[in-house]
């Protein structure tokens, strides 16, 4: 099996979030030969839609916007780790979704939600906005707290492994296409 390397993005940057034992666990599920990193939306601290082009240009002057183009040009595929934020997803991540552009076409990006009613509201807006950025959108399973995972972001035996396994699979196959079209 050919390794793939896969980007797992924490996308809370709040001090008492769960975002990374969430991804943790789902990088735990990665298939054999897969290359997993976590990408910490908090330690790649964007400042906030500051390059003073459009990100459509290209043309990124900030040190910070030309090491996460390079970061996210380095993966073959990626997983949003999302939690939910009244109804939506958190501002770090739309903030690094916005200071890229064409990085963003045609990469499989995966959803797996947390949080209450498994961030349903969140991953459907995250889904558009994938949409938007051409990117290849592949919906996963969510996590619900007191079904799937503690308030503490202990995952419990009901969480769906079959579901991220699934992701995973999805993943692998939107990888493989891409490659076999390039």
């Amino acid at each position: 099996m050919t390794s793939h390397k896969i980007g797992i993005i924490v996308s809370s940057s709040r001090p008492t979030r769960i975002g990374p034992k969430v991804a943790r666990w789902v990088s735990e599920l990665a298939p054999y030969g897969s290359e997993v990193d976590l990408i910490d939306l908090a330690e790649v601290d964007l400042p906030f839609l500051a390059e003073p082009e459009q990100p459509a240009t290209g043309n990124y002057t900030l040190p910070s916007t030309v090491a996460w183009s390079e970061q996210i040009r380095g993966y073959d595929a990626l997983i949003i780790a999302v939690p939910e934020y009244n109804a939506g997803y958190p501002a770090v991540l739309k903030n690094a979704i916005d200071s890229l552009h064409a990085e963003w076409a045609e990469v499989p990006i995966g959803i797996v939600g947390y949080g209450w009613g498994a961030a349903a509201g969140a991953a459907r807006q995250l889904g558009e906005v994938l949409d938007r950025v051409k990117a290849v959108r592949l919906d996963g399973p969510g996590l619900s707290f007191g079904q799937d995972l503690t308030i503490e972001g202990e995952i419990l035996d009901a969480a769906p492994v079959d579901g991220v396994r699934g992701l995973y699979d999805q993943l692998v196959a939107a990888v493989r296409e891409k490659q076999a079209a390039a």
